[in-house]
């Protein structure tokens, strides 16, 4: 396959957000009509392959390439958010950040029984964000087919706490 245009576009922002991190910077790729597209094209490939029933997308950005995908294979959509931001019924799953831990919530809704959910995120860094996403389907009955995203940052080992799902990155750092 012929190298993924996105790759040219994502820039790199040294001491973002804080001194010492070298942020990788999506944004072109949101702005480039063909590079995005490509991308979700790919990742819907991969969650159509896996026989995903439900897409479920990771605040916030994974909602960006989630719902896309969600409309491409004509499925539902389920949020993973944030702690204190959906309205209705919910669960929440807690998980380790470098130093303490974050919580993310689903509506208990969100999943059925059964359902086979595919993860979405822009960036698979350590992995505890999209593991707590695991977690929250299973606890609603579903499983989880695989998890695509656009980058992974192979250094920080994130594929290693997601053992036992096909993880697909369509880059890697």
């Amino acid at each position: 396959m012929a190298e993924l245009l996105a790759a040219s576009l994502i820039r790199d922002v040294p001491d973002f957000p804080k001194p010492g991190i070298l942020f990788k910077d999506i944004t072109p790729v949101l702005e480039d009509p063909k590079a995005f597209k490509e991308v979700i094209q790919l990742m819907a490939q991969d969650a159509k392959a896996c026989g995903a029933e439900v897409i479920v997308g990771i605040e916030s950005r994974g909602f960006v390439f989630g719902c896309p995908i969600a409309l491409e294979l004509d499925l539902p959509f389920a949020m993973t958010r944030k702690l204190g931001k959906l309205p209705f019924d919910k669960i929440t799953e807690e998980y380790a950040l470098e130093y303490g831990t974050n919580t993310v919530e689903m509506h208990v809704d969100a999943i059925k029984p059964g359902q086979k959910a595919y993860i979405v995120d822009d960036l698979l860094a350590t992995g505890g964000t999209a593991a707590a996403a695991q977690r929250l389907i299973e606890r609603l009955g579903g499983q989880v087919c695989g998890c695509g995203f656009m980058i992974e940052l192979s250094f920080l080992k994130g594929r290693e706490v997601l053992l036992g799902l096909p993880v697909k990155a369509l880059l890697e750092f």
